[in-house]
């Protein structure tokens, strides 16, 4: 049996991150665990390149104009959508991940999905807290493991 599956090994690779500004005390914090995963594993910073959007709903359309640019190995979306008193959660929740996927499949670029969802802040801060439990460290490193193996799975066609 032939098994394929990426490697965390980022040397080379180039990467985008879509950043979203609103929730900013939550998000600056996936920003600074995913480009620590990303240096922890050999990423150059010049190799990364951040573009921030206003909020998570426009993220989709940043991150599939990066992943059309050709010049990412992978494309990483971070933002933080956090329950309120309206509908506007499941709105933008379903939204942003329905457009992250999208632009994942459409272009062939992986885009990873770091936008967090949560029902309080306190969620929101467990989840962007200490390399174990900030998401954008995970969302870091399978942005280099998807690039790694679709590389492989390229090399075999």
């Amino acid at each position: 049996m032939k098994v394929h599956e990426g490697k965390l090994d980022g040397s080379g690779l180039r990467f985008g991150l879509v950043v979203s500004r609103y929730n900013d005390f939550i998000v600056n914090r996936l920003v600074d665990g995913c480009r620590d995963a990303l240096v922890r594993n050999g990423v150059s910073d010049d190799d990364i390149e951040l573009a921030y959007v206003p909020g998570s709903f426009e993220i989709a359309l940043a991150a599939r104009k990066m992943a059309e640019s050709g010049r990412f190995d992978a494309v990483i979306a971070l933002g933080a959508v956090i329950r309120g008193a309206t509908a506007h959660f499941e709105y933008v929740a379903g939204q942003v991940a329905r457009g992250v996927a999208t632009a994942s499949m459409e272009t062939g670029v992986p885009v990873i999905f770091g936008v967090i969802t949560t029902e309080t802040i306190e969620q929101a801060i467990e989840r962007a807290g200490t390399r174990l439990t900030n998401r954008g460290f995970e969302a870091g490193q399978a942005a280099i493991e998807m690039a790694r193996v679709l590389s492989e799975l390229d090399e075999e066609s």
